[in-house]
């Protein structure tokens, strides 16, 4: 037992520093793919910014031009630059539009107001009336505390900045649209003071000289922790319910307005995740160890049950060996069956092709006789025909005479094919084909029963699989019962359809009495026709039931409201679909 504690103990402990190791794997990895998709925030947040905040840029570029700004700084503007500088501010969401002279006097102004306090002194000022553009930002009071400056130069016609044209965006605007929008981003300055953020509580919050971090304006400093973490900086911090409690912090810096950019990305789903990673680690070797215990746990088992069963194993191989001679001489008895019962459905089929051909044979003696009466008719013609000199005459005759040795030939060919056996069921048998041997091979039936057949030839072949001598077998079987069953009916028609598509319909529709138990017609023996000339065994739609199906295909027999309707679905042939 001792020895166990140790080795589960022992195992324990490599369980759990191997899962240490797979979280700070994972979760370093984690954050370096937070930190791209930061980055790409950042830059995007960064572009938005510089974007807004330029087009005031631009506009102090173009107002630098105007004829009535260059005529205000020469002390010859009025009320009518006051009013078309606040009509540009209107339009284009500025907050004031400032002309100041050269030495930093107020000219015009779109508000209408006094010069506003520290502007005069103020370095982007300055720089504008150097003859380059100036940039900064501050309060603009009473408006408002925050506001971004863009000073642009007055060019006199010596070339001289004769003035310059600040224009005042009230910053409350520009991130207005910000707020709540994830991940919380904020712009500093230079000496760290929090100018622009889409989260308000951060406004104005500065950075300690030499420190991480920011510290509010006014009030108690919250709880705030940093550390550096496979190369990225990590804040542990509490600043409200809208920022993270642990967050990874990216900055970027945006010379072209003089801030940086910050953002504070939430780590909570790249720690679950490695938790959750090193979790199924920890519980696959917990797993793995178990199924180990258990294994051992099991041989020693095995092991004290291995003697005994060595004893009983001596005892049984003589009954086993017994028990194994009986088992291949069943399965020999077994083989034998099956095979008999192949052959015995295989000369089924064939009985049930023969026993066709015997109820056909008094219409195919029929069919026979007629051309062969012609021919003997057409012969003696043709020789009086020629003892006259009629050549004309006599090789129509003769032509007559060819014609009936082709049909007889026809004839005799389809009872030839359908009297042999066939065991293929995956050629490609064109049906029309097939459906035309068997009308020639009932033909006589028909006529003697006097059924009027409906059917319309088809224009093209129609390759589908199965065995061709087979599937006449099953025309012919349909054919005879819908003439058989019509023998006591006034209205006697048999109607034949072939309906194309993915897969192609065979439709058999006859004017019978209908089927008397539509879900027994196909069941061995169940026959209608157990009297008269036409009884049989009830074995001819079994049998076809088991061709269609060796095919792939599919046999229905239903009623409808003049008769029974038999439909036999077949599939096409791969080299009909490619034909196609």
């Amino acid at each position: 037992m001792r020895q166990r504690a140790a080795v589960m103990l022992a195992f324990l402990a490599v369980v759990a520093a191997l899962t240490g190791g797979v979280w700070r794997y994972f979760h370093a990895q984690g954050l370096d793919l937070l930190a791209d998709r930061g980055r790409a925030d950042l830059a995007l947040a960064g572009d938005r910014l510089v974007g807004q905040l330029q087009r005031y840029r631009d506009l102090a570029v173009l107002m630098a031009d105007h004829p009535a700004v260059l005529d205000a700084v020469k002390g010859a503007g009025g009320t009518d630059t006051d009013e078309m500088l606040l009509a540009v501010a209107d339009k284009t969401a500025a907050m004031d539009v400032l002309v100041v002279d050269r030495a930093g006097r107020l000219r015009a102004s779109a508000l209408g107001r006094d010069m506003p306090e520290g502007l005069a002194e103020a370095t982007f000022l300055r720089r504008a009336l150097r003859g380059a553009l100036g940039w900064g930002h501050g309060e603009a009071a009473p408006l408002t505390a925050r506001a971004f400056f863009h000073a642009a130069p007055i060019f006199g016609r010596s070339g001289r900045a004769e003035g310059a044209v600040v224009v005042i965006t009230d910053l409350n605007g520009i991130d207005y649209n910000w707020r709540g929008s994830t991940p919380a981003a904020f712009f500093t300055d230079a000496g760290g003071e929090v100018l622009i953020a889409n989260r308000s509580e951060l406004l104005f919050w500065r950075r300690p000289p030499g420190s991480p971090g920011l510290v509010p304006s006014v009030g108690p400093t919250p709880p705030f922790e940093a550390q550096m973490l496979g190369g990225h900086e990590i804040w542990e911090l509490d600043w409200g319910p809208y920022l993270p409690r642990s967050a990874l912090h990216l900055t970027q810096h945006l010379p072209v307005i003089g801030l940086t950019g910050e953002v504070l990305l939430d780590t909570a789903q790249a720690r679950r995740l490695a938790t959750a990673q090193a979790g199924a680690v920890a519980a696959l070797c917990l797993a793995f160890g178990s199924l180990l215990f258990l294994a051992a746990e099991r041989r020693r088992a095995l092991a004290s049950a291995n003697a005994r069963l060595e004893d009983r194993v001596a005892e049984r191989t003589h009954a086993l060996r017994d028990t194994n001679a009986k088992l291949l001489a069943e399965a020999a008895e077994r083989e034998e069956a099956q095979a008999a019962l192949r052959r015995a459905q295989d000369e089924l089929v064939q009985a049930g092709k023969l026993s066709a051909l015997g109820q056909m044979s008094a219409g195919i003696s029929h069919e026979l006789n007629q051309p062969l009466m012609a021919i003997r008719s057409f012969a003696e013609n043709g020789k009086q025909f020629m003892a006259r000199g009629a050549t004309d005459r006599a090789s129509e005759n003769l032509s007559r005479i060819s014609e009936m040795a082709q049909r007889m030939a026809r004839i005799i060919q389809n009872l030839r094919a359908f009297a042999r056996q066939d065991q293929r069921t995956d050629d490609a048998v064109d049906l029309r084909k097939a459906l035309e041997g068997a009308i020639d091979l009932t033909r006589a039936h028909v006529e003697d029963a006097r059924v009027t057949l409906i059917h319309t030839p088809l224009q093209a072949p129609i390759r589908v699989r199965g065995g061709e001598v087979r599937l006449v077998q099953v025309f012919v079987n349909l054919i005879t019962n819908a003439v058989d069953a019509m023998a006591d009916t006034t209205e006697k028609r048999l109607q034949i359809d072939v309906d194309e598509g993915e897969v192609v319909t065979v439709s058999f529709r006859d004017t019978g009495p209908g089927i008397e138990m539509p879900d027994k017609v196909f069941d061995p023996f169940y026959t209608t026709k157990s009297n008269g000339p036409t009884a049989g065994m009830g074995l001819g739609l079994s049998i076809s039931y088991g061709i269609v199906q060796s095919f792939g295909g599919q046999i229905r027999g239903s009623n409808y409201a003049g008769g029974a309707l038999f439909t036999v679905t077949l599939e096409r042939h791969s080299r009909d679909v490619v034909a196609a």
